[in-house]
């Protein structure tokens, strides 16, 4: 990075000092020479209607543009109306035909020379702009349409290949997806220290991490010889496709030395089960947060239904998949078990159940049949959980849902609110058990939409339907030592 900068600060010197006999006016190609590492060649230039020091305040801004918004990124560009600067790891075409040659190492006897571009007989300044703005404006309308066929094939390539084809690994539509060396990693890990372990998956453990330049990530190292091979390239092909604040953000990858490895933001706060489960924790979640978080959760799964490009079933909603930021602010995570479905379909089936017993609707466990729905039923289910402040297994012989629904049959469904919300807006805290029970009924097309839930939350004016009883609640044993383990036994309910 210091030589970066020192061959910014010779080509910006360069290309600034006025040559009125040459066709670039204000131009500079420089080649910096490494020995350890890749060669950089840079370019810079103005036109030449403005005056140098013009020239030198737009070469400026340009490359502090750069800096802010593509720092880390390998090669670039960056452009004002009167100047460009561009770099590179190789002689991009056009940019290199007088050039001047440094040597990297030291760059105390780095020499500058410029470079120009002797005019043609027979052509004034003025056609020869004519003519150079002319070829700029078609070269990058040819860029655009160029990324925009690249951007269309590599969509109709995730379509048809995320649900067991190979995929690209990179970004599109603008989104860059980054390719983590494994020496980054173990550096940033402390070689994957158990003193960063932040927590263990189904398909791999999760660690705290430090890039170098301080920025903090989290790394989710898969299991090798597991399934995670596929939430590997699910959670890659998705996450360069989805933009949400209530999303956790993947900022890259890497598949090196039979290590497949997920680098996500870093959320400070862990995830929600380790709040509302928590005695000591729990106070921190008041009414206000609890509400907030519920219509967070709720804001990302409309996202992920209805309005990202992509319609996608998360499959695996549950607390312990809710990361909370420092303003405790929620952000689905783990996406290795979601499914990427067309715009127009509406349900689809599977062999392969994918999920967390308890929170899965019933006509997904029992015959497989996936739709948005099914994430609906999850919602339900940990809105349930975020009242009560229990988790679904607590409840001994059922679940949750299923003691909620007693409770309201009873007319009394205060009783499965958390002690520590005594005094709160019951109303409110009411009108959100009946929205948790909608959500959690047996019949699918009887569930709301996770838009209408939206509505729900948003309006105390609005009058919402009674619900009906729960699919199923989960049948627990007890044994000798006291321990609860959930068994496979899955009944409907019945009300009367």
């Amino acid at each position: 990075m210091q030589q970066w900068e020192s061959t910014v600060n010779m080509t910006l010197k360069a290309a600034t000092k006025a040559n009125t006999s040459s066709v670039h006016k204000y131009y500079s190609a420089v080649h910096a020479k490494f020995t350890e590492f890749a060669d950089v060649y840079m370019m810079m230039q103005c036109t030449p209607d403005i005056t140098s020091q013009d020239c030198k305040q737009c070469l400026g801004d340009s490359v502090k543009y750069f800096r802010e918004q593509f720092r880390g990124k390998t090669g670039g560009m960056a452009s004002f109306p009167s100047c460009l600067f561009r770099w590179d790891l190789y002689a991009f075409q056009g940019a290199f035909v007088n050039i001047t040659r440094v040597s990297a190492i030291p760059p105390s006897q780095a020499q500058e020379k410029g470079s120009s571009i002797p005019e043609k007989k027979g052509y004034s300044n003025a056609k020869i702009l004519t003519i150079t703005i002319i070829v700029v404006f078609i070269f990058i309308n040819l860029l655009v349409f160029i990324g925009i066929c690249k951007a269309k094939a590599r969509r109709r390539k995730l379509i048809n290949g995320l649900n067991g084809c190979s995929v690209e690994y990179s970004g599109s539509d603008g989104h860059f997806m980054l390719r983590f060396d494994l020496s980054m990693i173990l550096t940033a890990t402390a070689d994957f220290s158990p003193e960063n372990k932040l927590g263990q998956g189904g398909f791999g453990t999760v660690y705290k991490g430090i890039l170098l330049n301080g920025k903090e990530i989290a790394v989710k190292r898969l299991t090798r010889g597991s399934e995670g091979g596929i939430e590997f390239r699910n959670e890659v092909s998705l996450l360069t496709r989805l933009q949400h604040k209530n999303l956790v953000k993947l900022l890259g990858f890497c598949n090196e030395a039979d290590e497949e490895i997920l680098v996500y933001e870093y959320v400070p706060n862990s995830s929600l089960d380790r709040f509302i489960f928590d005695e000591e924790k729990r106070p921190l979640l008041t009414w206000e947060v609890r509400f907030k978080i519920i219509e967070g959760i709720a804001r990302a799964l409309v996202y992920l239904h209805e309005d990202s490009q992509l319609k996608i079933i998360h499959r695996d909603v549950k607390a312990s998949n809710i990361l909370l930021d420092e303003e405790m602010n929620p952000k689905v995570a783990d996406f290795g078990t979601a499914r990427l479905f067309d715009t127009d379909e509406t349900r689809a089936e599977t062999k392969r159940i994918a999920g967390t017993r308890g929170y899965m609707a019933p006509e997904y466990l029992n015959h497989g049949q996936i739709s948005a729905k099914s994430d609906v039923y999850s919602f339900g289910v940990v809105l349930l959980e975020m009242i009560s402040g229990r988790r679904n297994n607590s409840f001994v012989g059922e679940g949750i849902a299923a003691f909620a629904w007693k409770r309201w049959v009873e007319g009394r469904p205060e009783i499965i609110i958390d002690h520590l919300l005594v005094g709160k807006p019951s109303n409110e805290i009411i009108k959100l058990i009946q929205t948790g029970l909608l959500c959690a009924q047996q019949n699918p097309t009887k569930r709301p939409t996770m838009s209408t839930v939206i509505v729900w939350l948003g309006s105390e004016a609005i009058t919402i339907p009674l619900p009906k009883a729960p699919g199923f609640t989960v049948s627990y044993t007890q044994s000798e030592d006291g321990t609860t383990s959930m068994s496979n036994v899955y009944t409907e309910l019945s009300c009367r």
